[in-house]
């Protein structure tokens, strides 16, 4: 190639920094780049011309011919010499070639695509012990407090102090309050439900309240069919995202929020290791055109206690992936687009149609 030219296909699909496979309509393999002849450890030679099940064993989700992609995350792929890694596993058809996709691989040790692992859950479940000893040893005596405060209010000179005391005993319960949500372990009401009108209720609260000063932007997908969730539990996740975007944006100049929907096929993924994986093609965002987070919290955004907020508990973000877990979904973080945006991504389960199929 001339050095001073545009870079061929070649040079472009071999400096790719992720393992990437060309499939042909056959399903053999006429591509593999560099990347991937680490992650495989197997060289394009050895692999060019094979099927693609004589090198790798594919997701079992996996049907290249329903005319649809295919994204497996924190998968298990058995290689051909009988080694076994864990990927997020994302197959592509070809625009304008019948039957040709690519299928790259990320090696879940590195990936950070989706918010959601076992160790959250773990997390998750300490948060729930610690919530319900905190809500037993202190919930109980905060009300003999209040009640003593009530009581030295009424003699002389002591009324300033007795309102301190009642305003910050009753701001200690509403924390114990929100802890006590993950303390709640009984199942949701899940149930085929339109989106819309939820999301719509939810912006004009936010309008109404918190983001009075700010424009809600709409992007939706008007043709995404019910989806499966809990109408509480829904409206609790997205008014605390668009709440949590309202004061990302709070000090821009052109602060924007967007809430958008959009129906992604072949979208799969397993709620815990060793489970099935789940389609979950609903996707609902909250986007912010905000700073984002602080760059040392931004892998832990969901677990408990950790908040990029001088005034925060870090209750918020953990709830919320308490309550779409719950659903069966996945919550995930990341900033995307030029310039960076804030993406709070949610994958929900289409509702069950009559007879229990998805």
């Amino acid at each position: 190639m001339n050095k001073r030219g545009a870079p061929d296909f070649g040079d472009l699909f071999a400096a790719l920094p992720v393992a990437v496979l060309v499939i042909d309509p056959d399903t053999r393999i006429v591509h593999a780049n560099a990347e991937c002849e680490a992650l495989l450890n197997l060289s394009e030679r050895a692999m060019l011309g094979q099927p693609l099940a004589a090198v790798m064993r594919a997701p079992e989700e996996q049907n290249p011919r329903d005319n649809h992609g295919l994204a497996a995350f924190d998968t298990e792929i058995a290689l051909r010499r009988g080694a076994k890694i864990r990927v997020d596993y994302i197959e592509t058809l070809i625009a304008d070639h019948p039957g040709w996709r690519t299928i790259t691989l990320h090696h879940a040790a590195t990936s950070r695509r989706m918010g959601h692992s076992a160790d959250r859950a773990a997390a998750a479940r300490a948060a729930i012990g610690a919530a319900a000893m905190l809500a037993h040893e202190i919930k109980n005596p905060l009300s003999g407090i209040r009640g003593a405060a009530q009581l030295l209010s009424k003699g002389k000179g002591a009324e300033e102090l007795t309102t301190l005391i009642t305003t910050e005993v009753d701001r200690i319960a509403a924390l114990i309050d929100r802890m006590q949500d993950f303390t709640d372990t009984r199942p949701l009401k899940l149930a085929p439900e339109n989106i819309y009108p939820l999301l719509d209720h939810a912006r004009r609260v936010a309008l109404a309240g918190f983001g009075r000063h700010l424009t809600i932007e709409e992007r939706f997908d008007p043709s995404l069919p019910p989806v499966q969730l809990d109408r509480d539990a829904t409206l609790q996740v997205v008014l605390n995202l668009l709440k949590n975007a309202s004061e990302a944006v709070r000090d821009q100049a052109n602060g924007r929020i967007t809430l958008a929907t959009a129906y992604r096929h072949g979208m799969a993924i397993a709620p815990a290791p060793g489970k099935p994986r789940t389609p979950l093609p609903i996707e609902i965002c909250v986007i912010d055109n905000g700073p984002g987070p602080p760059a040392d919290i931004a892998d832990h955004l969901f677990d408990p206690f950790i908040s990029g907020k001088p005034e925060g508990q870090g209750l918020g973000l953990a709830l919320v992936d308490k309550l779409v877990r719950d659903m069966g979904g996945i919550i995930q973080f990341a900033r995307e687009g030029t310039p960076p945006m804030t993406v709070f991504r949610i994958m929900l389960p289409r509702g069950l149609q009559t007879g229990g199929t998805a």
